[in-house]
């Protein structure tokens, strides 16, 4: 079920990092876009004409979508008050109480983060930035086959304390409805998103790119999503900004022989139950810490509800891992850099100078996954993929820009000004040095 590998046998596999253009396209996937198309054509091609369409045709295109992928047909693209007033009385109190204790936490760490204008002077004049939030983001969450309020709340609230003025979310139609799920519905007034949309996939990435008749185009697109999702974002970038191209969730756990191996097995099925393609990882210099848990993991799966779609991840892209010391744990960590590092081992604060690379880490057999997840604070949505190498969780800084301020006098022009008339000159752009000299 969940293989036991040494170092070199799992750099190779589990701990071995693709680049998205290396990722095998499946048979299954290939043969629905032929269905869907009427040739074989790759996704990204898929992407490209749906996006196409939807730009040239608008709101049209987007029903005509809808109707094709998610076989529904919604009464509106734009969700009116009262349908997410009622969404209220569809989700139970306790959840929505859940979801406002969520919010209220990721309000209170955004809020600590300094993202701060400032403005200097001296006798050359002023430099200085201003930091302006963006006008317009869009949020999109999927919801076909589970929605995720939680996702919602994680990156609506962060934009909100950025000062993002207009605020819209946009997620599949269910069957029975065609809305938004009522738990989406829902967080969405919680957070006080301006406007709701009904939209799945590719065609609801291009109406938040381009707008439609019932959808205001945004500046930027957060989000996770299917792959189609995520290759829309990739084509509309430019267009708009992105927050990043989410891939499956992964987990890396570090345990040592202090560990608690039922508490490590739990933390490993939590993330193998998100999607078939999930990765979770143990990472022990102790084998009897990898046997145990490796048992533990096989006797807590038969109690759990979604236990076809952890097999499915536990048997492809996740492992146990022993390595021949815990600082060779730290090390296949980093070069792995995962969204979440889990550090079930003793005293997890002594090591965490040692991690350079993941989305978030979690210290203790207290400070788990799953609490990141919903409550504790700080944004679930991270990078993925090892772009944590690069890449951080979302923050109020991805709702917001930069805008430089020179306001430099007559002093700084006689300092200055000749070192830009030469680096013009070197650089073959005469009117640029004539700009200079012209002042001086």
């Amino acid at each position: 079920m969940m293989r036991i590998y040494d170092v070199t046998t799992a750099q190779a596999t589990i701990l071995r990092r693709m680049a998205w253009d290396d990722l095998a396209v499946p048979d299954s996937l290939l043969d629905r876009l032929e269905a869907l198309f009427g040739e074989r054509i790759s996704p990204d091609e898929g992407v490209r004409r749906i996006l196409a369409s939807v730009r040239q045709h608008g709101d049209k295109a987007l029903l005509d979508w809808t109707a094709r992928l998610d076989r529904v047909t919604p009464p509106t693209l734009a969700v009116d008050r009262s349908a997410i007033e009622a969404a209220h009385e569809q989700v139970p109190p306790d959840v929505i109480t859940a979801m406002r204790l969520a919010a209220q936490r990721v309000e209170q760490f955004h809020r600590r983060q300094p993202s701060l204008s400032w403005i200097h002077n001296d006798d050359e004049g002023t430099l200085g930035q201003l930091v302006r939030p963006i006008d317009r983001v869009g949020i999109y969450i999927p919801g076909s086959s589970a929605p995720l309020p939680s996702s919602l709340i994680m990156t609506a609230v962060p934009a909100r304390v950025a000062g993002v003025p207009f605020l819209a979310v946009i997620s599949p139609p269910q069957r029975d409805t065609g809305l938004p799920h009522a738990t989406i519905l829902v967080a969405a007034d919680i957070v006080g998103v301006d406007a709701v949309y009904v939209g799945g996939g590719a065609q609801a990435i291009a109406a938040l790119a381009y707008g439609t008749e019932s959808i205001a185009r945004v500046d930027k697109i957060c989000g996770p999503g299917s792959i189609f999702t995520t290759l829309a974002k990739r084509q509309v970038f430019g267009v708009v900004g992105i927050d990043g191209l989410p891939g499956p969730t992964e987990t890396v756990v570090i345990a040592d022989e202090s560990a608690d191996p039922q508490l490590a097995a739990a933390d490993l099925l939590a993330q193998a139950e998100h999607d078939i393609l999930a990765c979770a990882i143990l990472l022990t210099p102790s084998h009897a810490m990898a046997e145990q848990v490796q048992a533990a993991v096989l006797a807590q799966l038969e109690d759990l509800g979604r236990s076809e779609v952890i097999a499915g991840s536990l048997s492809r892209g996740s492992g146990i891992v022993v390595t021949e010391s815990l600082p060779q744990a730290f090390e296949l960590a980093n070069a792995y850099a995962p969204e979440h590092l889990c550090l079930l081992v003793e005293d997890p604060w002594s090591h965490l100078s040692q991690i350079r690379h993941a989305g978030g880490v979690f210290l203790g057999e207290r400070s788990f996954e799953v609490l990141g997840d919903y409550v504790a604070g700080p944004s679930h949505v991270m990078p993925t993929g090892g772009t944590a190498r690069f890449a951080s969780p979302i923050n109020v800084n991805d709702f917001v820009k930069i805008v430089s301020v020179i306001g430099l006098n007559a002093r700084a022009l006689q300092a200055i000004g000749p070192a830009a008339a030469t680096l013009a000159q070197a650089e073959g752009l005469s009117a640029h040095a004539a700009a200079v000299r012209r002042r001086l």
